[in-house]
């Protein structure tokens, strides 16, 4: 059996999304799930286009996984049991991809081919997605009030997970009559997406969709906290992405000062951080719109204590790739990408540059500084 993942936060975009890949194969069916209040869930499923069922169920505890493990991942073995070749399961708005893959992987009873992990998007809605203060549950894309993600984030997560984004016209476009296809609002959507999801595919209805691309590896790699992907092509247009290095730890004091000022005007920033405070730990940094937050990865490979000769036994290929012969993997590295007007490359680094310990602080015991950054923060 092969299957086909769709996640978006617009029930239109999926819906567009899943009946195209629908036709893909000969044999296919498209399933649409999603969580309703009251802990309902609604499951539909379609067979060359038409409705074929359409039942609901309410679980004991209502929340995006538990719609994965106790009605996705049934349905799809129960398909495959039909005979059917390919499902295409259409996922509860703000389900992760990643999340549904997992799970799939772990509770189907047969092996079955995951054909592509696909994000729904209108392209429109992108820039306002991305600078969203509210969660996902006070927007209204899903019924549970611990949903505290925003969009932004979860949209920003799906990118690192998908090998394709299918773009269509949303549940706004639907409404006002405006389909919006082709606008500037449109083309500076889609230049955005290039610069966030640099690897996925973008597709419009009138592209060619390509089957069977995702790898679990390659999603695993780009998803790892502290991870930097940058697009192939530099030359800024309305969006542009800078990346920069600092070979030398960071003083905690004063990066905590430049960090709202990196952070500022910026769409995604995300890298990893050597701090003096704590030289020995990865920290991973990540912002996106309003929010911005640290989180601790574990010891640097160049520390770990299987480390090997060189440092390398197991690095991944950011760290093999940035490897120094006295420092190993340890260092900053950050992408910034926003508006190529709210983007200064020289300002980025010279602020970073002015985080660098000095050659002075560089002889002293890297002890003598208290972190007063709060990993778990968001500022």
């Amino acid at each position: 059996m092969h299957l086909t993942v769709v996640s978006s936060l617009d029930s239109q975009c999926r819906e567009a999304a899943t009946a195209r890949l629908g036709r893909t194969h000969a044999n296919s069916v498209v399933v649409l799930h999603d969580l309703l209040d009251g802990s309902l869930v609604m499951r539909r499923v379609y067979r060359g286009g038409q409705l074929y069922e359409r039942e609901t169920t309410v679980l004991e505890h209502g929340c995006l996984s538990c719609t994965v493990n106790l009605d996705v991942v049934p349905t799809a073995e129960r398909l495959a049991a039909c005979g059917f070749d390919h499902v295409v399961l259409g996922l509860p708005p703000g389900v992760a991809a990643g999340m549904a893959v997992a799970e799939l992987r772990r509770g189907l009873s047969q092996p079955a081919v995951m054909d592509n992990a696909i994000l729904a998007l209108d392209p429109v809605d992108l820039d306002d997605h991305v600078w969203d203060r509210h969660t996902l549950f006070e927007s209204g894309f899903t019924s549970m009030p611990e949903d505290d993600r925003t969009s932004g984030e979860f949209l920003i997560g799906e990118f690192g997970q998908v090998d394709t984004v299918m773009l269509h016209p949303g549940l706004g476009a639907e409404l006002s009559g405006n389909p919006r296809v082709g606008s500037e609002e449109w083309v500076a959507g889609v230049e955005l997406l290039g610069q966030l999801a640099p690897h996925a595919a973008a597709i419009s209805a009138a592209d060619d969709f390509r089957s069977g691309c995702f790898d679990d590896a390659e999603a695993a790699a780009r998803t790892r906290p502290g991870v930097v992907r940058l697009p192939l092509d530099d030359s800024p247009g309305s969006f542009r992405t800078v990346l920069h290095k600092a070979g030398r730890p960071l003083h905690p004091g004063r990066f905590r000062e430049a960090l709202p000022q990196l952070a500022a005007g910026t769409h995604w920033l995300r890298g990893r951080l050597w701090i003096a405070s704590a030289a020995k730990t990865r920290i991973a940094v990540q912002g996106i719109g309003p929010r911005v937050w640290l989180e601790s990865t574990g010891t640097w490979l160049a520390d770990a204590p299987t480390a090997g000769r060189n440092g390398k036994v197991g690095a991944d290929v950011d760290a093999v790739l940035d490897w120094h012969p006295n420092y190993g993997d340890r260092g900053t590295v950050l992408a910034i990408t926003g508006r190529s007007e709210d983007i200064d490359p020289q300002e980025i680094r010279a602020l970073l540059e002015g985080c660098q310990l000095t050659e002075a602080e560089m002889e002293l015991d890297f002890g003598v500084w208290e972190d007063p950054l709060e990993l778990s923060e968001a500022l």
